[in-house]
């Protein structure tokens, strides 16, 4: 979903509202919900609920108790109660979905009561606007200052308050920092309140927004609200390779979403044999190597000699575990894996008219040969006039073969008693002469 002004171009390219999250819809901002009760009415009898959600920027979000009974609607700005003056932010939420949300995410209605005050002016929406536009430059300052009295810490983000009065820094760091210097040179360059605030780096992400390697907008910046503990084990269950570099999202942690289909994995791995049994065979002992889990097979090697594996199904595993808890043992494993007929991979079909897949694989031949040969097949206007004559009995003016010697002074000769002029000398064809230039000159 996106409002008008977000739309596509006349070229097909977005134009994009440049309201910085503050579009009139609010359809195209980061966290929002769809409010499926805006067309059911209110049962006779019931007040609608009084309170409302409102955005700030980057997606933080706060209740707001509805004191004054205004009237409004998804899109409003209004002024809010802040803890020393009023902020400026944007209604996204109102009536029953309210407090659905109010219930989910715990929020005390009883002891956090904050209200709003009216809604905004064009004065507010003005000072709101003009601190927005401050927010970047002074960040190229702070983490100046940060850099000078080498802080470990990083500057991600500030937030100015919408009377202007307050700026919040948010920033990230592994280790506890000591930024008392560091408020007293912001407040003395900057002229204003400060507050500092730590975050952790996946809230950072949250806060700055990205792209991730599926290509998609980060899942924290535009659904997930709440981080749950991604450990590595997530990923040895789902036989994900252990590279730090690949299972690592935008903020240096483990991604999110390797906890999406951890527990379709654990339920698929039920049915096959725990990893550690080993396979108790005449020729040798074996131990698991790999597991396929989507097609049921698995992998194993005999003991010193790693770099043979030998497929065998999850079924034929549990046969030969159960034969060797009756302290019986099989052959070897060959015998299964005999058995075992792996299915060719289809290859690309041309269905819809298309070429192969891989048809810019294959290397380009050489087009100036083909062409060169293609100029010398062609025969020169003159030599076609020659060939005529010579259908007529007229008498030839000779072979211009090169290895024809007797031609060429046959040539010499008719052309020194015509006294005519010599005909410019043209490069020897490769092509065999016709068969009428084979035939010898009746002149001779």
């Amino acid at each position: 979903m996106a409002c008008q002004s977000c739309a596509t171009g006349k070229d097909g390219q977005p134009k994009g509202c440049k309201n910085n999250g503050t579009c009139g819809t609010d359809s195209c901002n980061k966290l929002t919900v769809f409010d499926w009760l805006a067309n059911m009415s209110v049962p006779n009898g019931e007040k609608p609920f009084d309170w409302v959600e409102v955005r700030f920027k980057n997606g933080r979000k706060h209740y707001y108790h509805n004191t004054e009974n205004l009237t409004l609607s998804i899109g409003d700005i209004v002024a809010t109660q802040a803890q020393s003056g009023h902020d400026i932010g944007m209604v996204t939420l109102t009536g029953e979905l309210v407090r659905v949300q109010i219930k989910r995410k715990k929020f005390d209605t009883k002891t956090d009561v904050w209200k709003v005050y009216r809604k905004a002016s064009q004065k507010d929406i003005d000072i709101w606007s003009g601190a927005r536009d401050k927010e970047e430059p002074m960040k190229v300052k702070a983490r100046q200052f940060a850099i000078d009295l080498k802080l470990k810490m990083k500057i991600s983000d500030i937030e100015f308050q919408g009377d202007s009065s307050k700026a919040t820094f948010y920033y990230t760091a592994e280790e506890r920092v000591d930024f008392r210097e560091l408020i007293k040179i912001y407040a003395r360059e900057f002229r204003i309140r400060i507050e500092m605030k730590q975050v952790g780096f996946r809230q950072e992400a949250s806060r700055l927004g990205g792209i991730g390697s599926c290509g998609r907008e980060l899942c924290c910046s535009t659904w997930l609200t709440d981080f749950r503990s991604v450990s590595t084990s997530a990923a040895r269950y789902q036989q994900l390779s252990l590279n730090p570099q690949k299972l690592a999202g935008q903020c240096g942690k483990l991604k999110c979403c390797l906890n999406y289909e951890l527990d379709s994995y654990l339920d698929a791995l039920k049915a096959f044999p725990k990893s550690d049994t080993k396979l108790y065979t005449e020729k040798g002992t074996a131990v698991c190597q790999k597991t396929d889990i989507f097609k049921g097979h698995m992998w194993y090697a005999y003991e010193g000699e790693w770099m043979n594996w030998h497929l065998i199904t999850t079924d034929q595993a549990r046969e030969i575990i159960a034969l060797n808890k009756k302290k019986e043992k099989v052959a070897s494993l060959e015998e299964y894996a005999a058995d075992l007929v792996v299915e060719d991979k289809t290859k690309f079909e041309n269905v819809v008219g298309q070429d192969s897949l891989t048809r810019f694989d294959s290397p380009k031949g050489n087009k100036k040969r083909r062409n060169n040969r293609n100029r010398n097949k062609k025969k020169p206007q003159h030599v076609k006039t020659e060939a005529k004559n010579s259908n007529n009995n007229k008498p030839k003016q000779g072979n211009k073969h090169p290895q024809n010697n007797k031609s060429k002074q046959a040539n010499k000769t008719q052309q020194g008693n015509t006294n005519a002029k010599p005909k410019p000398r043209r490069k020897p064809n490769r092509k065999k002469p016709d068969n009428n230039n084979n035939k010898p000159n009746e002149s001779k």
